[in-house]
């Protein structure tokens, strides 16, 4: 996503600031920019910069100016939430996540480059999502899902779920393998702000990828491999994008569902942390295997941990109530 041509100088020089200084992941600045682009494009409708009935898409922003946005009020903002959650139909999570996006845009106006004196949104409340317990998979599910993988691209397949599974990587992480990353029984994975951790799998799992790397040899017509080559790769031999990563676990997931509701690839992360702490796995390994970098995140899977406490507690107890 090209938002150096397509921004506005005080939205570029922010996405720049998060790029560059602040090291974040060019998935988190695309998400600053498509926020802040349609904030842009209502606020251009609202004030009659364009006709009202110009389709949000084909509104270009870049002349949007520092003035443009010292002049926002704490009551557009409102307005615009109520048009995100009436005509967009966004949820309260999407919606608090735009107020994230923009309070981050205006506190670097105010409080990091001063290019503007008054932040309109510092009071703004963001609305609070339903606290909903991730969804995760059994183990019998999780099995029932590895035996199901077949193709061509079984062994290929088969790794990638495995790790999700096993080392609840995110989609990122698992895009930007490259073959180095494999040593003996563990995984160098480069995660967020590009920190890396190490995380260690089976011997089962050594043994899949040795498969999986054997057949992408006589596949490809390939002696040996680059320092530098990718994982993962698609059917051409290039670098599997995570679009392709979530095809092939939304391919799987909905066989094994038989209704078309895909499993994410997030819910094998939650899968992993859950597994690891309703077994007894201390929370701060399970921390250093997620690459939280707060253990309050991993937190929030000790609800499922205690969720099972309460399950057995009412299975196995006389005076539980629970019938037997």
């Amino acid at each position: 996503m090209n938002y150096r041509s397509e921004a506005p100088l005080p939205v570029r020089d922010f996405l720049v600031y998060h790029d560059t200084i602040k090291g974040q992941s060019a998935a988190t600045v695309d998400s600053y920019y498509l926020d802040l682009r349609t904030f842009t494009r209502y606020l251009m409708i609202e004030r009659d910069i364009v006709p009202r009935d110009t389709p949000l898409e084909d509104i270009d922003i870049r002349k949007a100016d520092l003035p443009f946005y010292a002049a926002v009020t704490l009551s557009e903002v409102y307005d615009f939430l109520a048009y995100l959650s009436r005509d967009r139909e966004l949820n309260a999570a999407s919606r608090a996540r735009m107020i994230v996006t923009i309070k981050g845009f205006f506190r670097y106006l105010t409080d990091k480059t001063h290019q503007i004196t008054e932040n309109p949104v510092r009071e703004l409340d963001s609305p609070k999502p339903r606290k909903a317990l991730p969804r995760y998979l059994t183990l019998e599910e999780s099995q029932r899902l590895l035996t199901s993988v077949e193709g061509k691209n079984r062994t290929r397949d088969y790794c990638i779920l495995c790790l999700f599974l096993n080392c609840g990587l995110r989609v990122s992480e698992m895009v930007n393998l490259n073959i180095t990353d494999i040593r003996q029984d563990s995984l160098l994975i480069h995660g967020k702000g590009s920190k890396e951790r190490r995380i260690f799998f089976s011997k089962e799992a050594v043994c899949k990828f040795e498969e999986y790397l054997e057949d992408r040899k006589i596949r490809y017509n390939k002696t040996k491999f680059e320092p530098t080559d990718p994982l993962f790769v698609n059917q051409s031999g290039t670098k599997l994008t995570s679009r392709g990563i979530r095809y092939i676990v939304s391919r799987y997931s909905s066989e094994k569902e038989g209704t078309g509701k895909n499993i994410s690839p997030h819910a094998f992360r939650h899968t992993f942390a859950t597994t690891m702490l309703n077994n007894g796995a201390d929370i701060r390994v399970v921390q250093e295997m997620l690459g939280h970098s707060s253990i309050s995140t991993t937190q929030h899977y000790t609800h499922l941990t205690r969720e099972s406490i309460q399950k057995s507690y009412n299975l196995a107890h006389p005076h539980s109530g629970e019938k037997k």
